[in-house]
């Protein structure tokens, strides 16, 4: 991962890993990456790796418009968008201090302003709790 340059190890949870095993045999072909735009990269060279994994971010982009056309999603599939499915579906089941880490931003009031976005349940409760007499 590159965002922020910041190195991350995150564990892989067991329903993905599933998906990877599937891919396995493309990791071995492609220099221990799972994306072949990577298997001739020098990881030393930053640029290199950038562009790269902008390359793959961009083709897996296209694939995921492929896949929602294919399954009648109207609205865009992206990567990006993975975020904020993320962000939306954690809503305000995980601290924003572990969004902070998750996310990997450097400021919390980042991951305010970002969650910000997706948390509404104190704003639906309050609200219920005004009209909901």
């Amino acid at each position: 991962m590159n965002k922020n340059q910041k190195l991350v190890s995150l564990k892989i949870p067991e329903k993905v890993l599933g998906i990877i095993e599937f891919y396995r045999k493309d990791k071995i072909l492609n220099n221990g990456f799972v994306f072949p735009e990577l298997a001739l990269v020098d990881e030393k060279d930053k640029k290199a790796v950038l562009d790269a994994t902008r390359c793959a971010n961009k083709n897996l982009n296209k694939y995921l418009g492929r896949i929602a056309e294919k399954a009648e999603i109207e609205k865009p599939l992206t990567m990006h968008i993975s975020r904020h499915t993320f962000g939306n579906i954690s809503g305000d089941k995980i601290s924003i201090q572990m969004l902070q880490k998750l996310y990997r931003h450097s400021s919390i009031t980042t991951t305010v302003n970002y969650q910000s976005n997706f948390m509404h349940k104190d704003v639906d409760d309050a609200l219920e709790n005004v009209i909901g007499f």
